[in-house]
């Protein structure tokens, strides 16, 4: 069990302390009236037609550039396998759309060694969900944009 609260070098929270850091913030936010939005990205690298989650070095590396992208605030962690998840406190699902633009925009400039589908789905607090378990399902049942990344023809989907 890793017992910092931080990966090692960066603003990634571990997955434990970002559950009890999420947590922590939903209280606050129930307390405050505030909104809290949890964005989930599911990352997918592909091989020649075959789709296989992505590993975790791909995932670390889709939540260093998230962590450059959103305010020293907000949390960011990678929460599962293939899966990166952000926390955005004080911002509603409204709100939310511009910071996944953002990322999506720093994610297309990337280049990825192998092609990369990525799909960001969106829960927020309280209009979707009131605590933490419900918050994480309605924002993976809530997808906000499947994008394809690190391909010559890529669709051109935007966000919904």
């Amino acid at each position: 069990m890793n017992s910092s609260f931080y990966e090692e070098g960066s603003r990634v929270l571990t997955r434990d302390a970002f559950q009890f850091v999420l947590e922590t913030e939903l209280k606050r936010a129930v307390r405050s009236q505030t909104f809290l939005t949890l964005v989930v990205v599911d990352a997918r690298r592909e091989w020649d037609g075959v789709s296989v989650t992505a590993d975790d070095g791909t995932v670390r590396d889709l939540a260093e550039m998230v962590s450059n992208e959103v305010r020293d605030t907000d949390l960011v962690s990678q929460t599962g396998t293939g899966r990166l998840s952000l926390a955005l406190l004080d911002a509603d699902f409204e709100n939310s759309r511009n910071v996944i633009g953002r990322l999506l925009g720093r994610f297309d400039n990337y280049e990825f060694g192998t092609p990369l589908s990525i799909a960001v789905g969106a829960a927020c607090y309280p209009t979707h969900a009131v605590d933490a378990e419900s918050l994480r399902r309605e924002a993976i049942s809530r997808p906000v944009v499947n994008r394809r990344l690190g391909l010559e023809q890529r669709s051109s989907e935007d966000i919904k």
